[in-house]
């Protein structure tokens, strides 16, 4: 059974007795005319951080062409000017205090200048940590930490917070222990993360690396970085993590049935990285989706159509299903158009005239020629197919298709070649069916000539018609 350590009030006691003892201290008439120093001080430095603050944004706003680590470290300091003209200035009444008379009578605005000053290092030291919660995390541990350290409260206070424990038999859990546990952990989880983003920056810029290896490569370090700053984390606080391991196999195997679809995702991931069949930059097409691959994840993969929508694809979907990778051993692709021609137009001045005017055409291949065939002869045209290669297919297949149709026309227009359409004529053989015509037809009238039932035809003489094309 759990029980609370019954040193809690006697380390509860022992703290508070050294906060009243620090306290009173703080009543001495030298100490006093210390703390009215201290807060003139932020008075001064809060009504010159306004006033600097604004110079210094209006000044960075004009440097152009600066690498961004200076605009950043520039921002940094004007968010905490207040601070640091604080820090400043107690330093600066410190060196004449202590030039003036004894070294005591500045020791409250000394303690001032210290804390102040760890608290502007941590706050510009923990920018370097990405994650917004990890770093906000990160930054009040240390600055509670600081404080304790240097108004000298740190012994009390871990001892207090190592008497609240809860005891499981052998096993002690305190809430030192866990504090420890988090910021331990999480210092080595924030540096895991810096040295993660590292290795994949350079890992993007090395070329001899496929881009499958190099999100392969990343994602293994990450998994291995990661578990290390958890395992040597609990160990560094003294967790055994052996209980751990045989409670997290019988988890892993509940979550392996409840899970199927993540795992299966995971899996598949790896798979796809492996066999390097899709890789960021390829475009593909998958059921009406065609884009190109933004970014390989751990469960999905990002697909960034043209009209700028981003779909996220499970990996198993890649996987299992048809997909077309328009880009998979190379960026040549081959796009066919149909079109048609008059039969009074010369079929192989057809061919080469829309041959020359696809080439014209920038996106279209000049290396690889593009070739016209005839494929049929139809019932008003003869039926042609313009075949021709580009290499950017990310850049869109409708609208290189819709440049080399402006093109044939441009060209047909200039040649004299018409493209025909559909006609219909209809002659009436019988000169007994011959209908009179109106003097001023009307649309009414023009269908009921149209109307079959308004003719009386012969039984013996039917009425020959044809469709001519």
């Amino acid at each position: 059974m759990g029980g609370i350590d019954p040193g809690i009030f006697s380390a509860a006691e022992g703290l508070w007795r050294q906060v009243l003892t620090f306290l009173q201290s703080m009543l001495l008439p030298w100490r006093l005319a210390q703390l009215g120093i201290i807060v003139g001080l932020f008075l001064i430095a809060h009504v010159f951080a306004r006033f600097a603050s604004h110079r210094l944004t209006h000044w960075l706003r004009g440097r152009e062409g600066w690498p961004k680590w200076r605009l950043r470290l520039g921002i940094l300091i004007e968010q905490r000017m207040r601070i640091i003209l604080f820090a400043v200035l107690a330093w600066a009444v410190v060196l004449v205090m202590r030039q003036a008379t004894w070294p005591s009578r500045s020791q409250i605005v000394a303690l001032a200048a210290m804390i102040s000053t760890a608290w502007v290092l941590i706050g510009l030291t923990t920018r370097l940590i990405g994650n917004r919660f990890v770093r906000r995390i990160v930054t009040w541990t240390a600055w509670i930490w600081a404080t304790l350290y240097f108004l000298g409260f740190l012994d009390p206070a871990s001892r207090f917070l190592d008497s609240v424990a809860i005891t499981f038999g052998a096993f002690r859990l305190s809430a030192l222990t866990v504090l420890k546990a988090l910021a331990v952990t999480t210092l080595l989880f924030a540096g895991a993360r810096f040295l993660s983003a590292l290795v994949t920056g350079r890992l993007a810029q090395n070329e001899d690396i496929s881009p499958s290896m190099r999100v392969l490569t990343a994602k293994l370090v990450q998994v291995v970085l990661f578990t290390m700053a958890l395992v040597v984390g609990l160990k560094a606080v003294g967790f055994d993590l052996t209980g751990l391991a045989v409670f997290s196999g019988a988890v892993g195997v509940g979550l392996g049935f409840g899970l199927q679809k993540v795992v299966s995702n995971l899996v598949s991931g790896v798979i796809i990285l492996l066999d390097k069949s899709i890789k960021p930059g390829d475009v593909i097409s998958l059921g009406d989706t065609f884009g190109w691959i933004d970014s390989l994840g751990a469960r999905y993969v990002s697909v960034v159509t043209r009209d700028g929508k981003e779909y996220l694809i499970p990996n198993e979907d890649l996987v299992t299903g048809q997909v077309v990778n328009w880009s998979h051993t190379n960026e040549f692709v081959r796009l066919d158009l149909k079109f048609g021609a008059s039969y009074a137009d010369d079929p192989h001045e057809v061919s080469k005239v829309a041959i020359n005017a696809a080439v014209t055409v920038k996106r279209v291949l000049a290396h690889r020629k593009p070739v016209c065939w005839v494929i049929g002869f139809g019932d008003s045209s003869v039926d042609y197919v313009l075949r021709f290669w580009i290499k950017d297919a990310e850049a869109g297949l409708t609208n290189v298709r819709g440049q080399v149709y402006l093109a044939l026309w441009d060209a047909f227009k200039e040649n004299g070649f018409s493209i025909p359409f559909p006609q219909r004529e209809i002659r009436v053989l019988n000169p007994s069916l011959a209908i009179a015509p109106a003097t001023a037809p009307t649309a009414g009238t023009a269908v009921e000539a149209a109307d079959a039932s308004k003719f009386r035809m012969p039984k013996d003489d039917p009425p020959q018609d044809r469709d001519d094309a």
